[in-house]
């Protein structure tokens, strides 16, 4: 399995620091709002990062942290006039919620920064001691990115040009810096702001901080990958990774790897441009599942486009997939037989190709987008060759074969069985009703409405079927 290494920026062949598992830290979301479908890009792709490495066999220790304590945050609670906590808990349950209808597991610890401070406060004082830290006069501790010789390796940039560019960038309240390019590892409170005591001042944690710091609780001070947007590649990883290796004294992550961006029709995403979309609010017009199968059409490296048209092919495709798995549970349902035929051997050992297709892709820094081809090539092989004379044993492999292998990418090949299906059913049932009393005219108005609503209705000598458009 090889991964793309951000640091070295080229693929690497994949060797845990402790056979058969796999020490996974991923940056997650500062809870302040709803999380938008930029925020959804990490979560889907990585997740899916998670359930290949436990398809093949490996213990995953995953952890993603919540951002409970920032600038949003807090402006958010003063508009509303509740405390920040209030802000973040009902964010963080609503993240889940968005979570959960994306088909992303839970992380093996979902760490809240404010939950973490004691280890800040330590892993502060270690850089202090050491002297990669030093505090200002009013009590604001900075990193001092001079003592650590590989400030830079990730972003490659050297020291020299990110000073010249943060000497571009310095505001007011940082003169106490020795170098422009020092962060900030502790900041004294404003007035209305949570804060905690600490040997410098009562205040709270720069962003950096709080990801050393869970990585090194949850999973040591070495990991095997560390993940994120390539936003975050600097300053946040970049000094995630000079604070943790200065601290420990040890190499912090193997493999960093980091997701493209998402555009809106060719746009940055931004609310200034009214293009700016939540999850929530494409799960209002989509199957949540549409938007996972959308996101994993590309390569995660890629930038990635998001459309109405996309997300519409998106949503036409992962039926295409449904609708063969329906008809193999179908068949399965009416089928016999635990001995392959033949025909059927033959057609088995053309499904293994096609797997071994499925996991060389993925196998191959997680290309989701070829991966997919290879389950449509099991979709095209089980449409052409299932059929009511298969056995069962053919049709139970084609069916198990083809969920396992969406399972991968946490697509979900049963149809929900939720109200709008229920209400379709009564509409099924009030018409055949119509039909049974010869009131032709109603049969057939509500099966235009159904046919309004995308539902195509088919009279069979099994009964009346439907399915989407």
């Amino acid at each position: 399995m090889k991964i793309f290494n951000t640091l070295s920026r080229r693929k690497e062949e994949f060797v845990p620091l402790t056979p058969g598992q796999v020490k996974m830290y991923v940056c997650g979301p500062t809870v302040y709002n709803f999380i938008h479908i930029g925020n959804a890009r990490p979560m889907i792709v990585f997740d899916t990062v998670r359930r290949y490495f436990e398809y093949k066999g490996y213990e995953v220790n995953f952890v993603s942290n919540f951002t409970d304590v920032d600038d949003k945050i807090i402006k958010k609670a003063i508009e509303e006039g509740v405390d920040a906590d209030t802000i973040s808990s009902r964010y963080i349950a609503e993240c889940k919620k968005d979570m959960a209808d994306m088909n992303v597991k839970p992380a093996t610890v979902h760490p809240q920064a404010t939950q973490e401070i004691c280890g800040m406060l330590e892993m502060i004082q270690t850089l202090i001691d050491k002297g990669h830290a030093y505090v200002a006069k009013d009590g604001t501790v900075y990193f001092r990115t001079s003592s650590f010789a590989d400030y830079g390796k990730l972003s490659h940039k050297n020291l020299d040009e990110l000073q010249s560019g943060f000497r571009e960038l310095k505001v007011t309240g940082e003169d106490d810096k020795e170098d422009p390019s020092d962060f900030v590892l502790w900041k004294p409170k404003k007035e209305g702001e949570p804060y905690w005591e600490s040997p410098w001042c009562q205040g709270r944690p720069g962003w950096h901080i709080e990801c050393s710091v869970m990585s090194k609780k949850y999973l040591g001070d070495q990991i095997d990958i560390h993940a994120g947007g390539e936003d975050l590649i600097f300053p946040h990883h970049e000094n995630e990774i000079a604070q943790s290796e200065a601290a420990n004294e040890k190499p912090f992550a193997t493999y960093w790897m980091h997701n493209g961006f998402l555009n809106i029709d060719n746009k940055k995403m931004s609310k200034s441009l009214g293009n700016f979309f939540t999850v929530r609010e494409i799960g209002e017009k989509y199957d949540l599942q549409v938007l996972r199968f959308f996101m994993l059409s590309a390569h995660y490296r890629s930038p990635l486009n998001f459309s109405a048209d996309l997300m519409e092919a998106s949503k036409n495709s992962l039926e295409r997939i449904l609708t063969a798995m329906d008809r193999l549970r179908d068949l399965d349902g009416k089928a016999s037989g635990d001995v392959l035929t033949e025909k059927e051997q033959a057609d088995v050992a053309a499904a293994k190709e096609l797997i071994a297709k499925y996991e060389a892709a993925m196998d191959d820094d997680f290309n989701t987008a070829d991966a997919v081809s290879a389950v449509f090539e099991l979709v095209k092989l089980s449409n052409s060759t299932a059929c009511e004379t298969s056995s069962k044993a053919y049709v139970d492999y084609l069916k198990d074969t083809i969920a396992r292998l969406c399972d991968v990418l946490g697509i979900i090949t049963e149809r929900k069985a939720d109200a709008l299906e229920a209400e379709i059913e009564e509409m099924i049932a009030a018409r055949q009703q119509a039909r049974k009393e010869r009131n032709f005219a109603l049969a057939d108005e509500i099966r235009q409405k159904l046919l309004d609503m995308g539902i195509i209705l088919e009279d069979t000598r099994e009964g009346v079927k439907w399915k989407r458009a």
